[in-house]
This record gives structure tokens, sequence and C-alpha cells, in this order.
């Protein structure tokens, strides 16, 4: 299934047929900001959107979901899938002039699969049983069993090795100052306010048009709308509010480019399974009946998403359509929390268990009004029950770095934004739960590892896609996380900006073919050397 990108009130002139011109620039804005930007490194969405510009991969998704080159000019699949090899661009240098090379595809890997770099994407290159740099331009994997996601792990961004070979990866100045491959070259980063973006003059597609991209950092969201109505912000994601009511003005219509779809992700409570209160499945299916979805959605989205019952969207192959979403159901609730030992034995409200009542601390990121509103519509619904939630808000880095690395919550609500292939084993195999990995929960289930190792192995597809259904129907009865909802993405885009094309993949897929008119460009153009 493909979902549809509906572009909204996009003023007539912004459709016209001028000639793409270089100059400008695109200021993006974000409440969080980037971490890491080597691409092994950055595990989170502001690190992998900056990193995604300033390096290639391998490999790439076109506009209609196909696997195309990236830094490979061509590639090739052989002996049932375990040989893989790959011929690089002519072209493809890095931002200091030397050229990308086989050596540079071999040194990322080697570095994704060493026990000392603090990568959570190791698994996908763990079955690779050998690599032959054949010449500066051709390498061959070879794996020791068959891996679907193959193809779709060497999107991974490559890695410069004549200035990595030497450095500590997870402490490299590097993270932040990267040198890539990519359309834009970095330039500076001011923590928490701005990360600045050159065009890269040199990319082996094309230069970009646009001179420059600026990463705001503004942790308010309430403060990066008014940004935007000034003028001050080209491109941002809107809030489900500021879609729905406040964007609806001839202002905004003769000036933005608003867009609806379907994200590819989901937003989650997340347990922590070292917690013995959530270790007990009894305890996360009640707080799966307790929350109403739909209220929430209504609520808070004002209809912008619909409900999840497990990790896949209803646009994923994957997707198990067989699941109902429950209605919320308050009585079998209260009657499994008994079971599990939560009772109101004072009468009073509040339930206990051996003398301590239930209360625990959600925590969330600051800055997004979405999570904060549901944090608190969630707590309200579980105080019915007679649990004490309390809700702590914490700015993203530190909320990434210093709790859920290193496992310092009870429950998070969260969400996660999901590639095309299904393939799940780093959020949910039981070997993935070291700092800095995906499986931060601790979720362990000796079936789940099992599919997910076969999901890997299988390149049938009809076979592939019942394993996957039966992984969401596990994940749904085990309930690591409640699903709650998958969201719209909701991106707002300056209309001086032409070309953006709305597309399954979404709207920045070609962000290097973006230009603004002559005669419409507001900031100065770059000085050339």
């Amino acid at each position: 299934m493909v979902s549809v990108v509906t572009r909204i009130d996009s003023p007539a002139w912004a459709e016209g047929n001028s000639q793409p011109t270089t100059g400008d620039a695109l200021v993006s804005a974000s409440i969080g900001d980037a971490s890491r930007l080597l691409p092994l490194l950055a595990s989170d969405s502001a690190s992998g959107e900056i990193a995604g510009l300033v390096f290639n991969g391998l490999l790439k998704y076109n506009e209609r979901l196909e696997i195309v080159g990236d830094l490979a000019e061509t590639w090739q699949v052989t002996d049932a899938g375990l040989s893989l090899t790959f011929i690089l661009k002519p072209n493809a240098r890095w931002h200091d002039g030397i050229p990308v090379t086989s050596a540079d595809v071999r040194f990322t890997y080697e570095k994704l699969v060493d026990p000392n770099v603090h990568t959570p994407y190791s698994s996908s290159y763990e079955l690779i049983d050998s690599v032959e740099v054949i010449d500066q331009r051709t390498i061959r994997f070879r794996y020791r069993e068959p891996f679907a996601p193959a193809l779709e792990s060497w999107m991974m961004g490559i890695l410069p090795k004549h200035l990595l070979e030497h450095e500590d990866l997870n402490t490299t100045a590097s993270l932040r100052h990267p040198i890539g491959s990519g359309p834009y070259r970095f330039v500076r980063w001011k923590t928490g306010q701005l990360i600045e973006l050159h065009a890269n003059d040199d990319y082996f597609e094309h230069r970009p048009y646009v001179d420059r991209y600026l990463f705001r950092v503004i942790p308010d969201q309430a403060t990066l709308f008014l940004e935007l109505l000034t003028g001050s912000v080209d491109l941002a994601e809107l809030s489900p509010l500021q879609y729905q009511r406040q964007t609806d003005n001839p202002y905004v219509r003769q000036h933005y480019q608003k867009f609806r779809y379907p994200s590819f992700g989901f937003t989650y409570l997340g347990y922590n399974f070292t917690d013995p209160r959530f270790m007990d499945g009894r305890v996360r299916q009640a707080f799966n009946l307790a929350i109403d979805k739909q209220a929430i959605i209504d609520g808070v989205l004002f209809g912008l998403g619909t409900v999840s019952t497990g990790p896949y969207p209803k646009e994923s192959w994957a997707y198990e359509p067989s699941i109902a979403a429950p209605a919320r159901d308050f009585e079998k609730a209260k009657a499994l929390l008994a079971e599990a030992g939560w009772q109101d034995r004072d009468k009073d409200g509040r339930l206990e268990k051996d003398g301590q009542p239930f209360a625990f601390t959600l925590i969330t990121n600051q800055g997004n009004e979405v999570r904060r509103q549901v944090a608190e519509l969630v707590q309200r619904q579980l105080r019915e029950l007679g649990i004490d939630v309390k809700i702590r808000i914490l700015e993203w880095s530190t909320f990434v770095h210093e709790f859920i690395d290193k496992r310092r919550f009870e429950v998070v609500l969260l969400g996660w934004s999901l590639s095309r292939d299904p393939d799940l084993y780093d959020l949910f195999h039981s070997s993935k739960t070291k700092e800095g990995e995906y499986n931060f929960v601790s979720y362990a289930n000796p079936e789940v590892d099992q599919l997910l190792i076969e999901g890997r192995r299988t390149f049938d597809p009809s076979r592939r896609q019942e394993i996957y259904r039966q992984i969401h129907r596990r994940l749904y009865e085990d309930q690591p996380y409640t699903f709650l909802f998958v969201p719209n993405a909701l991106p707002i885009v300056h209309a001086r900006f032409r070309n953006i094309q709305p597309t399954p993949i979404g709207i920045a897929y070609n962000l290097i073919d973006w230009y603004v008119p002559r005669e419409e460009q507001r900031y100065r153009a770059l000085m050339q050397p």
C-alpha cells in the first residue's frame, strides 16, 4: 500500500514554470538540536537530517520507493543473495576534494561492526563474512547467510577513511565538524542555535540550487510557529493545531505551501523491562485497554492521525490488518491489574501492591507540544485506574543520552520513524540492549527473536510478509510498547521555493532540485572564491 502526499494551499504563482537558478537560503527549524553528525552515530532525527545532507550512502530510495544508486553507479546481487558487488561513481569526492573509494566503504563497514563504536546499526552488517576491495571503485561483500534487507542497509552514510581511520568515532571532533561527500558541506554549529551548511559545488549529481541550508533550533513550538509567520523560517513541521486552526488564513495561503501525508512511523509508550512492574504483561495489557487512543487522536491531533495497533503503519506491506484496536475497557483493565496484584485495598481510589502505591514517572522531550498533551491525557486516564503518573519533560539531548541511552526511565513517550523495509531487529531483538542501541526498553522474547532472524533470511515476498505480520501480531500481544497512533506528517514550506514534488516518500527527496527564482530570493548569494 502506498500513501499519497497531499499538497494544500499552494499559491498559484508558486506553480509557475520558471527556470532553476542558484542562490538564496533555506531556513529549516526544529525544536531539538542535533547531537552527533556522523551517520553511524546519528541516532536522533535532527542528527539524521543533517547527516543525510552531508553524507551519502551507496544506495537510496527514489520518489517511487525504488532502490537506486547514490554513491554506487551499479550493483549486482549474485549467488542467491550471498554476494553483493558495488561499483562506485567515478566523480564522487569528499568535501576536501579526495575521491570516494572502495577503501572508504570497507572502512565504514569495519566501524559498523567494531564493538568499540557505539552505533545502533551494527546488526545489519554482522552477517557479512568477508569483504573484497577489487579496485578503487569496486567492492564485494560476501554474506554468511541470506540477508533480505542488505540493499537498504547500504543506504548508511559512508565515512572518509583518510580523515577518520586514526580517530575514536565516539569522541572524534568530526561528530561536530563532519566532512562528507553529500550535496551540502558543513560550515558551523552553534550549539542550541544553528547549524549552517553550504552547497557542494562539486556534488556528483549536480550542485544544489539553494546556496545554504540553515538548521535553526527553536525549542518552543509556539515560538517556532511565530518565526514561521514572520518569514524567519522557511521549512518546519506543523503541529495538528497549527495545521487545522492557525494556518487557515490568507497570509499563509499566499506565502506557504502545506502538505499532509501519513508518517511512516508511530508514537508509543515504552516500558522499562528491568522494572518488575512492567515485566508483567498483564500490566502492559491493562494500560493498552485503559488508554483511549482515539480520544488522543481527536483531542490532541485534531483527527490528523490513525490508531496504531503495532509497529507497522497501514502503508506498510508488513501491516497486519486482522488486528482491531480495542475499545477502551476500564473494567477489564482493572481485572488484569488485580490479577497482577494491584488492588484498591484501602478503597481510596489508589492501586497498591505489597503496601506500595502504583506510581511512576513518564518522561518525554521538551518542545513537542503534542507529546506534552498526550502525556497529560495519559496521566488523566490512568489516574482513573488508580495509578499516579508524574510527567517529566527533558531537553532533547539530555533526554536521549542521559535517560534513554542509560536506561534511566520507567516509562517513556516517544516516536519511531521507520525504514521502508520492515526489519525491526534493532528495535526488538533481545541482543540489541547495549547503551546507544535501540532496544532500550530491554524487551526479550525468544519467539520474536527467531521471527526477526527468519525475516532477515527470507527473500520470498509472500513468506516474508507473513513473517512480519506474525511479528506485528506478537508485538501487539506482548505490548512492549503501548502503540498509540500514527501521526500525519504536516510540513510547511515557503512558497518561493519551486520544484517541490509531493511523492510517496514525502517532499524532501529532491531537495537539491529546489530553487527560488532570482527576483524572489531573500538571502544574499554566497561569495565565490
